[in-house]
C-alpha cells in the first residue's frame, strides 16, 4: 500500500480557501502544522465542524491567551534531557522529536515552539544506566513527539537494551500513527516482528494508542491494529475530551465501543491540559465528567475501563464522583508515593477547567483513612 504523503505546508491542503489561509497566517506564524494526504482524507470539507479537521487543521482560536507552555510541570521530572520521572515505577523516554501530525491540542507545543526547550532524548546510554540503576521503575513508556515516527531499527535497539535490564518487565510505545498513518504499521513487517521477538509471556509490549474520534478507526487502522495484536502486542487507548471533537456522549460511547470490539483496552479519557492555545479545545471538569459517565452508561463492562484524569503536577488526578453540591478527586498516579490515593472533596465549580481551579477543598482523605 503506498504511504502518505506528508503536507508541512497549510496552504497545499486541498479544501482550505484563500480567505482562510489568510486569516490563519497569525496562527501559522506562532504553531507549526503538519498532516499527511491519508488523514486529511478523513476530513468532510463540506461540514465546517468536521471533528477530524478540528483535530489537525488549525484555528484562529489558538491565539487566544490561555494556559501554560508546560502546564503539568513536567520539566520538574526530567532527570536528563529527554528522560522523565515522575513516577516511582515508571520511566519516560522523549526519545522522538517529531509526529505524524500536529494535533492543534498538543499539549507538548513548547518542545516543537521553542528550540532552547527541546529536551528529546540523545544520550541512550545515559538513559538506560539511568533505568538500570533504579530497580523501583517496572515499565518504560517511549514517546516523544510520536515513538512510531522512528525508524524499527531504532526503536529495536532501545527495546533490545530494556530487555536486559531484569526489573523492566513493560515496555510502551505511545503512538497516534495508527490515527494519522497506520501505514506505518502495514508496510513494515519488520515491525511487527519485533514485536514478536520482545513482547514475551511475561513481559509485555504495550502500545498506546490514541483514536479520538470513531471516524479515525478506518479499514486501514484496523488491518494496523489487528496485526499488532496478532503479534503479541497488547493495546491500549487514550485521548483528551475535545470540544467540537468528542464532546458528545453519543460520540464517547460510539468510541469505547469501536475500540473495546477491536480488543483495545480503553485506558484514559484526560481533561484537556491547559497549555497554550487549548482553551478552544478544553471541556470543563464538571462537564466532562458528565459526558464521560453518559457515555459508560452505553457500554458494556469492558467499554467502561477508562479512567478520566487529569494529568496534574502532582499526578494523574482522576475525578470519581459528583452530588448536587460536591464533585470528588483521587490521586490515582502520586508523583510523591505517599499521596497515591488520597481523595479530595471539593465544593462544585462549573466554571472549573483544571484542579487547581477548585478553591474550596471540603475534605482531604489519605487512603490509609479509607475502607472498601
Amino acid at each position: 500500500m503506498r504511504a502518505p504523503e506528508y503536507v508541512n505546508d497549510i496552504s497545499r491542503v486541498k479544501g482550505m480557501s484563500e480567505r482562510e489561509l489568510q486569516n490563519l497566517k497569525p496562527v501559522m506564524d506562532k504553531f507549526e502544522f503538519k498532516s499527511n494526504d491519508y488523514y486529511l482524507s478523513l476530513i468532510n470539507w463540506d461540514d465546517p465542524h468536521d471533528p477530524i479537521r478540528r483535530i489537525i487543521i488549525p484555528c484562529q482560536e489558538e491565539l487566544d491567551q490561555w494556559g501554560k507552555l508546560d502546564a503539568s510541570n513536567e520539566k520538574k521530572y526530567s532527570v536528563m534531557p529527554g528522560v522523565q520521572h515522575k513516577y516511582l515505577s515508571t520511566a519516560v523516554f522523549l526519545a522522538s522529536d517529531t509526529c505524524g501530525g500536529y494535533c492543534r491540542y498538543c499539549f507538548r507545543k513548547r518542545l516543537f515552539i521553542y528550540p532552547e526547550q527541546r529536551e528529546f532524548l540523545t544520550d541512550y546510554q545515559a538513559a538506560l544506566e539511568y533505568v538500570r540503576s533504579h530497580k523501583e521503575v517496572n515499565n518504560v513508556l517511549i514517546t516523544g513527539g510520536d515513538a512510531l515516527m522512528l525508524s524499527t531499527r531504532k526503536l529495536e535497539e532501545i527495546i533490545t537494551s530494556l530487555r536486559t535490564i531484569e526489573h523492566v518487565k513493560i515496555i510502551r510505545i505511545g503512538t497516534k500513527l495508527l490515527s494519522y498513518n497506520p501505514f506505518r504499521v502495514i508496510n513494515d513487517p519488520g515491525l511487527c516482528q519485533m514485536v514478536s521477538k520482545y513482547s514475551l509471556p511475561d513481559k509485555r509490549i504495550y502500545f498506546m494508542l490514541h483514536f479520538s474520534h470513531p471516524r479515525e478507526i478506518t479499514d486501514v487502522s484496523l488491518k494496523a491494529c489487528d496485526q499488532l495484536l496478532r503479534s503479541g502486542a497488547v493495546l491500549c487507548n487514550q485521548t483528551p475530551l475535545l470540544r467540537g471533537v468528542n464532546d458528545h456522549p453519543e460520540i464517547l460511547g460510539e468510541l469505547f465501543n469501536k475500540i473495546s470490539y477491536m480488543g483495545i483496552a480503553p485506558y484514559y479519557i484526560f481533561i484537556c491540559r491547559p497549555t497554550v492555545g487549548n482553551l478552544t479545545y478544553a471541556v470543563p471538569v464538571e462537564e466532562a465528567f458528565h459526558i464521560f459517565q453518559t457515555a459508560r452508561g452505553m457500554c458494556s463492562g469492558l467499554g467502561k475501563r477508562a479512567k478520566i484524569a487529569m494529568s496534574h503536577a502532582n499526578g494523574k488526578i482522576e475525578v470519581v464522583a459528583m452530588t448536587e453540591e460536591n464533585i470528588i478527586f483521587r490521586i490515582h498516579r502520586a508523583a510523591d508515593p505517599d499521596d497515591s490515593g488520597k481523595v479530595f472533596i471539593c465544593k462544585r465549580n462549573p466554571t472549573a477547567y483544571w484542579f487547581d481551579d477548585y478553591k474550596e477543598i471540603l475534605e482531604t482523605v489519605d487512603h490509609q483513612d479509607l475502607e472498601y
